[in-house]
């Protein structure tokens, strides 16, 4: 059963051009900031042709609502321009049209897709014949469904199992119905198809609720639910802040499950990690999804695409930061503008091999 308790993401509509997309919060500030850093640049004015092939080609980046995304996209969109390529704002969309905008050319590409977490959308909107997702930008993100430690250690609770205890169950209740409100991600993110599928094949249906809405919000809530010492019960992933704040082995403890069990194309998906351990959703990677088309037109952007990487620590610092109060455009840019200085080799090492993929055309 799914509770909501903020309001819901809206259902999404088959075609892209059916709504109208948002363009995020700061998003023209945030372009404007990063191109007044690379005009110079972009100009060309100085360069030889062979050091701009994007120059006179559009590009439209398209990412979630999510603010933690905006730093991986902008270090796309800053390298796009350093091989003269015209980014436009980047628009925000649910992750299903997403895919579907990549692959139809609304949108040229996404720098957080999640795969296997996205494979779904990934093969509803035309997978390797109309996307492009070659190389990984950030190894390793982890998901899955965290308790406090003191609850955890009180009552010797590790796996998510032991929930179809009413007893224990009834400790995570919010809104007094006795059953666990488990705080699961938003409807459009992937992982609530998950979530919901896991609850019914662990027999957790009658003690455990997903509790879903404004998956920022219910955080929150979590947030200050912990800091007032009662028990909290929810899906997290890294790289995001509040791994950062709700450590996992210190304030928070991962749960595992009783068995893996996926949903959809995912289904038979062995979700046991390396580290023996099984949270119930299988290791990530994260890639820069683009359109395919476009991509063997533009051999410079499809080879940035796909070597371009970005540490998952460095993510999770930098939303660590936003979290913090440094949530600003001009915050994220210096973010960007302080990890392309402490990386200038490897930054300058893609723009060249970039350049050097346009020149074998």
């Amino acid at each position: 059963m799914t509770k909501t308790l903020q309001t819901m993401t809206p259902s999404l509509h088959p075609q892209v051009r059916g709504r109208r997309r948002q363009l995020l919060l700061g998003a023209t500030a945030l372009a404007a900031l990063s191109l007044s850093h690379a005009v110079g640049w972009a100009a060309g004015q100085d360069l030889p042709s062979q050091a701009l092939p994007g120059r006179g080609i559009t590009v439209l980046p398209v990412k979630s609502a999510l603010a933690e995304e905006n730093f991986q996209t902008l270090l796309v969109i800053k390298a796009l321009q350093q091989l003269g390529y015209t980014v436009k704002p980047w628009e925000e969309l649910d992750y299903p049209l997403i895919h579907v905008a990549v692959a139809n050319g609304d949108a040229t590409f996404m720098a957080n897709h999640w795969n296997p977490h996205h494979a779904e959308f990934y093969k509803q909107a035309g997978g390797d014949a109309k996307l492009s997702r070659k190389g990984v930008y950030a190894h390793g993100a982890v998901q899955g469904y965290m308790i406090d430690k003191k609850t955890a250690d009180a009552y010797q609770i590790t796996n998510l199992a032991q929930l179809k205890d009413p007893k224990l169950a009834k400790l995570f209740d919010i809104d007094g119905d006795g059953k666990a409100n488990l705080i699961g991600p938003n409807a459009g993110w992937g992982g609530e198809a998950v979530v919901a599928h896991q609850i019914q094949a662990f027999g957790l249906q009658n003690t455990v609720s997903y509790t879903q809405g404004n998956y920022p919000a219910l955080i929150a809530d979590t947030l200050a639910r912990f800091k007032a010492g009662k028990p909290v019960l929810y899906y997290a992933w890294t790289p995001y802040w509040l791994s950062n704040v709700l450590r996992p082995g210190h304030e928070m403890t991962w749960l595992q499950v009783p068995f893996s069990s996926m949903p959809g194309v995912q289904a038979g998906t062995d979700t046991q990690l390396p580290n023996g351990r099984n949270y119930g959703f299988p290791l990530n990677n994260e890639y820069i999804v683009a359109n395919k088309v476009w991509v063997e037109k533009n051999p410079a952007a499809g080879k940035l695409f796909e070597i371009m990487q970005l540490p998952i620590s460095d993510i999770s610092l930098q939303n660590r930061m936003l979290h913090d109060g440094q949530n600003k455009p001009a915050d994220i840019q210096r973010h960007v503008d302080l990890w392309i200085k402490g990386h200038k080799e490897n930054f300058d090492g893609w723009l060249a091999q970039a350049r050097a993929a346009a020149k074998q055309e």
